[in-house]
């Protein structure tokens, strides 16, 4: 394997291949602390807790565990092995409904797995197999985060305002990110933005986690809480909005941390530009329009406890708690992606995309 891990990776393979190291994003900004995991109930409570999280990441991490599950079970024969891996995969698929990326890598994996078997493998040689596939995809993102920063940022201006939604950096992806990838790099080539970053109900990654990457990166940061936008906006103080995705409709519509929508909408009535990152495996051309798009409903208690000493709100209250909503493809002024950067029509340019023609 020629992947060069680094220590800053929120995803990476152990070096005895055994477990998989990941940062546990629901301890930032206060704690860095990383996980060692190798069972498939602690890959599931990961994903389902948002410990690993970001559509990219979380593919990546999928990658990983099917490697790391095969590698464990000690298993000689290849058909029980693979038998095994369809349960694995089944359920990890069913942590989180909504981002695409993880049931694209285990879908990925399971396609290794089943040529392998019936090439005629050995299950020692499909696990090697499947740990080579699961670093092609690590190494895959790596190098589409790359594009995406280089694609967005010719879409830029050194000394804008730019306004992110949740959070799309490193940690949820590898390296760069994607909505947050052409900030980091810009700032690498001495471009000077001021981001404002939404903070984001109801895990407020937007604070936690978007803040604590510009921080870090030295970029010149603001939180704001979600319902300012319309005021930065009107105050003429943002250029452009960039947000990750977790899924693309093949229509165009864009699945995102709940509250995107209404910023693409506010960002639409002022004439700013809406920008929507993600990679190719982030479009999902079985789904044909955001309609069609599950939406995952998370526990109430992170809007009422969660991250409180006492209540903010009463025991006895209702609390409805989406972790997205879908953005319409008519508010969006373009997709970046790995493989350029897609207009309207989207049903077409998704598809060329697909087809790697606009490479």
């Amino acid at each position: 394997m020629g992947l060069e891990y680094r220590e800053s990776d929120p995803v990476r393979l152990s070096d005895d291949r055994k477990h998989i190291i990941a940062l546990d994003q629901t301890r930032l900004p206060g704690e860095e602390v990383f996980l060692e995991i190798s069972k498939r109930q602690e890959m599931y409570d990961a994903i389902k807790t948002l410990a690993v999280r970001g559509a990219p990441c979380i593919g990546v991490f999928a990658g990983y565990c099917m490697a790391v599950l095969a590698g464990g079970y000690g298993i000689s024969d290849v058909g029980e092995l693979v038998s095994k891996l369809e349960e694995d995969a089944a359920c990890l698929d069913s942590s989180r409904p909504t981002a695409v990326n993880l049931s694209w890598a285990l879908k990925r994996q399971m396609a290794v797995a089943k040529e392998g078997a019936a090439s005629g493998m050995k299950a020692d040689e499909l696990t090697d197999r499947l740990y080579e596939e699961a670093v092609s995809i690590h190494e895959e993102d790596i190098a589409m985060c790359m594009k995406i920063a280089e694609n967005g940022l010719s879409l830029l201006h050194d000394g804008d305002g730019l306004l992110t939604h949740c959070n799309a950096g490193a940690l949820a992806t590898t390296r760069y990110g994607t909505g947050l990838g052409p900030i980091l790099l810009g700032k690498e080539r001495g471009y000077e933005f001021h981001v404002y970053s939404d903070e984001t109900r109801p895990l407020l990654q937007g604070a936690r986690l978007t803040a604590y990457e510009l921080v870090n990166a030295g970029v010149d940061e603001t939180v704001v809480c979600d319902n300012m936008a319309s005021l930065l906006m009107k105050q003429g103080k943002i250029q452009a909005v960039l947000v990750g995705c977790d899924r693309i409709a093949a229509n165009g519509d864009a699945a995102n941390k709940i509250g995107t929508s209404g910023v693409a909408i506010l960002a639409k009535y002022y004439g700013i530009p809406f920008y929507v990152l993600g990679p190719y495996s982030t479009i999902d051309p079985e789904t044909a329009t955001g309609d069609d798009i599950e939406i995952e409903e998370r526990d109430p208690e992170e809007i009422k406890t969660m991250w409180y000493e006492k209540p903010m709100a009463p025991a006895g209250a209702k609390c409805f708690n989406p972790a997205f909503d879908v953005t319409d493809h008519s508010l969006i002024t373009a997709i970046i992606t790995d493989r350029g950067i897609l207009r309207p029509p989207y049903t077409e340019s998704l598809s060329e995309a697909l087809q790697g023609s606009r490479a």
